[in-house]
């Protein structure tokens, strides 16, 4: 088995983040074996850091962005695929912006920097991931299969919706081949993107220096090609940086059409979901515990099962909305609500074709905020009362089977007043949303 491996000296450089247009200042540090690879933003107080772990992924459009309570980093896959294609395990990624610096759009000067400073065996051993059975994850119109191999493998397709310039590729990866196969391909948009990405605040340092552009059968680019293959390979070069977000090498051979960011989040989620079968198994045939032996611990801070939550919210069935939180972290807070054919609001609505009242997916993210306000103040015999709503959107409709994701970021605590960002999903996908206003109140 392979060693853990960290860099032996810092490595550092400058530039401007891709879509920020922020100046920035990146170093990455060696680290100790075991503590993996992690931001720190040295501009904010404190000098917070994220963990670049796959339940720290905030959003996946156009990039992956982690973030962890109000702290955020962007398009981290560039800097986290030069890392994981050299088989670095640890490390901390310091900046002073919110983003790494775009450089030319491929991974090639983060490769150098890495050269440059050394890499150095740690005496720990290097733990792997090898699939059980395969995995095969949908996302839009991206399909991501992972099959158990002896190495770590990559064969990807990819195209934009009308199937122009479509591409093919495959690759065993390793730090020789993901050198000189993979590093050096440039990230490209479609011409018609632009307005787009332009309008909603993205590709502020964007120019013909750091990504390709295509229009029509025309490819705009500062030099020539640097492979046949280009676009496919920067996909390929994605799937490395946001597979690491798992946090350990994959043997295995992915096979991918169409990828994208979300979808290689998702691939990783499937994976963690795969680990931690035989744990659920393990647990679900164990005796129970005997009666004077202490309660286990939550599976992450703050989690709280039913019987605690109705502890802290007044609200009992039919009208309880939560079935358990996953996590409190800071100002945000993870619940979850299984969606079942159960529902009594399913009778009624509608009769044939069930459907979750959007309302109810409103008062769902209200319980949750409620109780993440709870849980900071502290207070004791107290309610959250809802007070108002704003920038509602439902997105698409909640039935029967769906296990509802909500997240909630608390941006505003004055008194007993809060105010709150929160989201539903279901399968990664947003579903509803709204800027939530609620009240403390005595019980």
């Amino acid at each position: 088995m392979l060693n853990q491996q960290t860099l032996k000296n810092p490595a550092s450089f400058s530039g401007i983040g891709l879509h920020s247009g922020n100046r920035v200042n990146m170093t990455i540090l060696p680290a100790p074996a075991n503590s993996g690879v992690r931001f720190r933003r040295v501009d904010l107080d404190g000098k917070p850091e994220i963990e670049a772990r796959v339940e720290n992924v905030s959003e996946t459009n156009r990039s992956t962005t982690l973030a962890k309570g109000n702290v955020k980093v962007h398009t981290v896959e560039h800097v986290l695929a030069a890392l994981a294609g050299y088989g670095i395990d640890n490390a901390v990624i310091e900046l002073d912006a919110n983003e790494p610096p775009i450089a030319d759009g491929s991974s090639r000067e983060f490769c150098k920097i890495i050269q440059t400073a050394g890499i150095a065996t740690l005496p720990e051993k290097k733990e792997f991931y090898t699939p059980t059975e395969p995995i095969e994850v949908r996302h839009g119109e991206s399909v991501m299969t992972l099959f158990p191999d002896e190495n770590f493998k990559i064969t990807c397709t990819s195209s934009d919706k009308q199937g122009r310039f479509t591409q093919f590729y495959s690759t065993e990866v390793t730090p020789k081949t993901w050198e000189k196969e993979l590093a050096h391909a440039r990230t490209f948009c479609f011409h018609e993107e632009l307005e787009f990405l332009f309008k909603n605040g993205l590709i502020k340092g964007g120019s013909l220096e750091n990504a390709v552009v295509i229009r029509d059968d025309a490819v705009l680019t500062a030099e020539p090609m640097r492979y046949r293959e280009e676009f496919v390979r920067h996909k390929m070069l994605d799937i490395v940086g946001d597979l690491s977000l798992l946090g350990k090498p994959i043997r295995g051979h992915i096979i991918a059409v169409r990828p994208g960011h979300a979808a290689n989040a998702e691939l990783v989620k499937k994976i963690i979901e795969q680990i931690n079968k035989p744990i659920r198994a393990q647990q679900t045939f164990a005796p129970p515990p005997a009666k004077d032996a202490p309660a286990p611990p939550p599976v992450a801070e703050g989690a709280m099962n039913i019987e605690e939550l109705m502890k802290f919210l007044p609200h009992r069935p039919p009208f309880l909305l939560v079935d358990k939180i996953v996590k409190i972290d800071g100002m945000t807070i993870t619940g979850l609500k299984c969606v079942t054919m159960n529902e009594p609001f399913f009778v009624g609505h509608f009769p044939g074709h069930p459907i979750m009242p959007g309302v109810l997916q409103l008062e769902a993210m209200a319980q949750v905020a409620g109780v993440l306000l709870l849980k900071i103040i502290k207070a004791a015999n107290q309610v959250a009362y809802f007070m108002a709503a704003d920038n509602v959107k439902w997105r698409r409709p909640v039935g029967p089977g769906d296990v509802l994701i909500i997240e909630c970021e608390l941006t505003k605590a004055r008194g007993k007043i809060g105010k709150a960002r929160a989201v539903c999903k279901v399968d990664g996908e947003v579903v509803s949303e709204a800027e939530i206003t609620f009240m403390l109140r005595d019980a």
